[in-house]
């Protein structure tokens, strides 16, 4: 973490990270208003621009070495983060995942942009999945990330959560165990079901039970990590820190 953390209380620490950031600009990075206007023609979704500027805000602060970010999409979060990193600091690598090959070759192009390419990898898979790999590889090496076959790192300082929502919970709780001794996972909480949901109704069913499953591990990680959340235009941005 940056310095000025030093004596902020570990308890403290992610409402520190989380509060708005005066010295940083509110204005949307332009690459990212460009894509955010090509997820909109696509029909794809984003986080609301005030979640992005605080996930942004608190990134600075930590000044992060490593980054995972899940679920990149198109790059309209990535670009919010390349935009920081190029005016900040630079970390020594980013990790970008997602499911579709053709998002990927954008990200590619995203990343080019940005000179970014030498600290960067881009790993194209179903997210679940690749975590599920690189945890059987790690188990069968225990010796280092270079003789790994994935392209993930040991664990990261920073990493953040995206995906459908009833997806939300089964995704962070798999990633949270990349995390450094002192790392954070960002996610923003999932779609609450609104009114009754009939039984076949699976879309619906679907929302409920990850709505469920999300309060499941919101309770169970509350006894491992400092859990924050931070109400927002547009949804609310949770964080988590490993107690020690």
């Amino acid at each position: 973490m940056a310095s000025e953390d030093a004596e902020v209380e570990r308890s403290d620490i992610l409402t520190h990270l989380m509060a708005k950031d005066g010295q940083q600009p509110r204005h949307e990075p332009e690459i990212a208003a460009n894509i955010g206007q090509q997820l909109q023609h696509m029909g794809l979704t984003t986080w609301s621009i005030s979640i992005h500027r605080r996930l942004r805000d608190a990134l600075v602060r930590l000044a992060p070495q490593s980054v995972l970010e899940v679920g990149a999409s198109i790059g309209h979060r990535t670009a919010w983060l390349l935009d920081a990193f190029e005016r900040e600091q630079v970390p020594k690598h980013l990790t970008l995942v997602e499911q579709g090959a053709k998002f990927g070759v954008i990200l590619h192009r995203l990343v080019t942009r940005y000179d970014a390419l030498n600290w960067t990898d881009i790993v194209v898979g179903e997210p679940l999945q690749l975590a599920a790999d690189h945890a059987a590889w790690s188990i069968a090496t225990t010796i280092s990330t270079e003789l790994s076959e994935t392209k993930f790192q040991s664990s990261y300082d920073a990493i953040i959560i995206d995906g459908p929502s009833p997806n939300r919970a089964e995704l962070v709780k798999t990633y949270l165990p990349m995390l450094s001794a002192n790392g954070v996972l960002f996610t923003k909480e999932p779609d609450m079901p609104t009114g009754e949901v009939d039984a076949d109704d699976e879309q619906g069913m679907a929302l409920v039970n990850g709505f469920n499953a999300w309060m499941d591990l919101i309770r169970q990680t509350q006894v491992t990590h400092h859990v924050a959340f931070m109400p927002l235009f547009g949804g609310t941005l949770v964080a988590w820190l490993p107690m020690s």
